[in-house]
């Protein structure tokens, strides 16, 4: 599902217009990118949590030349879902 077609669910879902609902999703990620830029974890409960983690630096290797590279330490943003949507999508799956 594209931003697009999410947009126009959540309209239906709430029944706002497209154009409410595209302002309301721009707010809610523009939220998660502040919060996450700064560090500070996103809970929404019985969703999940968005936060940072930190990765390594790390040497890895060239498939096609053999050189070593080294990849900088950094910070990555990452999503861990929630124990409801977690059971709500095995449930779906296994249908």
């Amino acid at each position: 599902m594209n931003k697009a077609e999410l947009v126009e669910k959540l309209a239906k879902e709430t029944g706002l217009t497209k154009k409410d609902a595209r302002a309301a999703l721009d707010g809610v990620v523009k939220v998660i990118t502040k919060a996450l830029s700064s560090s500070e974890p996103v809970i929404i409960t019985g969703f999940g949590k968005f936060e940072t983690r930190k990765r390594k630096a790390t040497t890895r290797m060239n498939p096609q030349t053999g050189q070593k590279i080294k990849t900088p330490a950094k910070v990555v943003p990452a999503f861990k879902a929630g124990k409801n949507l977690k059971e709500i999508v095995a449930k779906k799956a296994k249908r």
